[in-house]
């Protein structure tokens, strides 16, 4: 796929449907219900429309959407690769209000298209990052009011101390960062920013043969006894970054990551509910971890976020209503 505004597949329904297709099934069609590609055959006629696959195997039709985030949408298959690829392609996102003026739908649609393709680019399971020889930065920052009750009592919550021996800023939604230098990054919202919680996530995250650098947060404490080893640099004496061993000890990378975040959220989004910022999360770590500095142009990258549709659903609705 040539990722220019051009490209018909952005314009014309047929060839947004080929293209997806050829993405989805590049060897042919496999029915979405049993998995089977030998029995598969595409419908003819004019009654079922292009487009539509009958497998004689489990007898049931469906057509590309079926079994991927763009099942039962009503929205053009072709508007939505071009929001993919205006999201995939912009460094710090692309508002849901200029989405919706690009492509010439409601502004809910548009909002409705956005957080399906974020949960497209969703990625669980995946492996430790980091490695023997690898250098990996943890960090966390605060950003965005907490939204409900505001936890004040440590002593009542029993929580641990974070920075400082503090609890963090007063109202304000705590977000952790791991980045490998040269490599990946994930990004987590702490509904709950103490030691026990930023442990568990750096052990589960963090390979243990991986060096750790971080700043002086008690966040971090005992992690010299899991992984290879961890140094600290002290912010709060000026110290960014200190040379041992001809090792270059800082957590600036992990700093860069959060500073493209951030502008992206006040810059472009400027409002996100609480209970959707692990999908804003999702999509700045994606867009991250396939960037150009790795060798990954917008096609791939685009390609990469439409081959995270298959087998997710996204929906939402009342509660007086049966899910779909």
């Amino acid at each position: 796929m040539t990722y220019d505004l051009a490209y018909p597949a952005f314009a014309d329904e047929d060839a947004a449907r080929e293209a997806l297709e050829a993405s989805r099934w590049p060897n042919g069609p496999v029915c979405p219900y049993c998995k089977q590609q030998e029995p598969v055959r595409a419908f003819g006629g004019k009654s079922m429309g292009k487009g539509w696959f009958h497998c004689n195997d489990c007898r049931r039709k469906f057509t590309v959407r079926v079994g991927t985030l763009y099942e039962r949408s009503h929205i053009p298959l072709s508007k939505w690769l071009l929001a993919t690829h205006l999201l995939t392609s912009s460094k710090k996102g692309m508002s849901t209000h200029q989405l919706h003026r690009m492509l010439g739908v409601t502004y809910k649609t548009a909002w409705f298209m956005t957080h399906r393709i974020r949960e497209a680019r969703s990625e669980s399971g995946s492996a430790p990052i980091g490695g023997e020889g690898k250098v990996v930065e943890a960090d966390e920052t605060y950003f965005g009011k907490i939204e409900g009750p505001i936890r004040h009592s440590r002593k009542r919550y029993n929580w641990s101390p974070t920075k400082g021996g503090l609890v963090g800023p007063a109202g304000k939604r705590a977000v952790l960062a791991l980045v490998q230098r040269g490599g990946e990054a994930r990004m987590f919202h702490l509904a709950t920013p103490d030691k026990a919680t930023v442990e568990k996530i750096v052990r589960e995250n963090v390979a243990k043969e991986a060096r750790l650098y971080t700043d002086e947060s008690r966040l971090y404490g005992g992690s010299a006894d899991h992984f290879t080893s961890h140094d600290t640099v002290k912010h709060s004496a000026g110290e960014y970054v200190r040379y041992e061993d001809g090792r270059a000890i800082h957590s600036n990378t992990v700093e860069g990551v959060f500073s493209v975040f951030k502008r992206g959220m006040k810059g472009v989004y400027q409002h996100c509910k609480e209970k959707h910022l692990h999908r804003y999360l999702a999509e700045f770590e994606f867009r991250y971890n396939n960037r150009t500095a790795l060798g990954v142009t917008d096609k791939e990258r685009a390609a990469k976020a439409i081959k995270g549709i298959e087998g997710k659903r996204l929906t939402y609705r009342r509660i007086d209503r049966a899910a779909l």
